[in-house]
């Protein structure tokens, strides 16, 4: 079967500096994959080349087993895949229900139904609908984030580091969406930096060190490997 998402022998530069070598990854349809690593491995990187911000200097991405890898960013959306960036971005001054109807801005008029299965996910964005986004707490603005791409109707979301800079509870929270999200058909991958949060999350993971993929394997095999416990989970070499 045709994975819905497979990076093949990709190459990217910036500059003379090599940010990834040869990395193949597959994300099948239904699935939460995980990719690891430590600042620096290349992670975000992925993430925006299969979304089109940055180009490969080698190598393919395909989706649905079509190369998506020239296709600009904003037609790249339109195809299916969704981005959550680092850091949110959101816009601060227009409010969350603006900041949702852009999510959409690549299809025709977004309905009432589209926006109140947002609210059904995130019941804290319908008390805040006409604040501007950057009142909201950080926990707010992720789940906004989240909204925003999920309004573009993406196949594929990826979700870089969700859970940054958010308190214990938030996390569980904004991790039990992203498992409802995959359980209503949407695919996801998903960087992270909790490495044990993810990997309980996720069906497969993929371990970046320098740009290439160093290790890959379905996620609970990934838990109890010696090297990700050490290096990822901060447990000590027995």
């Amino acid at each position: 079967m045709t994975p819905m998402l497979a990076l093949v022998g990709v190459e990217v530069r910036y500059g003379a500096i090599p940010a990834l070598r040869e990395v193949d990854i597959e994300v099948r349809q239904g699935e939460i994959v995980a990719l690891l690593g430590a600042n620096g491995a290349g992670k975000t990187t992925t993430l925006r080349t299969i979304s089109g911000l940055v180009r490969p200097s080698k190598g393919a991405v395909l989706l649905n087993g079509r190369r998506v890898d020239q296709v600009p960013a904003h037609q790249v959306v339109g195809l299916g895949i969704g981005h959550v960036p680092e850091g949110r971005r959101i816009f601060p001054r227009m409010s969350v229900l603006e900041n949702l109807q852009i999510g959409a801005y690549h299809r025709r008029g977004v309905t009432q139904a589209e926006l109140d299965h947002i609210f059904e996910l995130f019941p804290i964005l319908r008390e805040r609908r006409n604040q501007e986004g950057g009142t909201l707490s950080g926990g707010e603005q992720q789940m906004l984030a989240i909204g925003r791409a999920l309004m573009s109707k993406p196949q594929l979301l990826l979700l870089d580091e969700p859970s940054m800079g958010l308190a214990p509870l938030v996390v569980e929270a904004i991790f039990d969406i992203i498992e409802r999200i995959r359980d209503e058909g949407t695919t996801v991958l998903v960087v992270e930096q909790n490495a044990a949060q993810a990997l309980q999350l996720a069906d497969r993971g993929y371990v970046l060190e320098n740009g290439s993929v160093v290790m890959a394997d379905d996620a609970e095999t990934l838990l109890g490997d010696e090297r990700v416990r050490v290096a990822y989970l901060g447990e000590g070499a027995a």
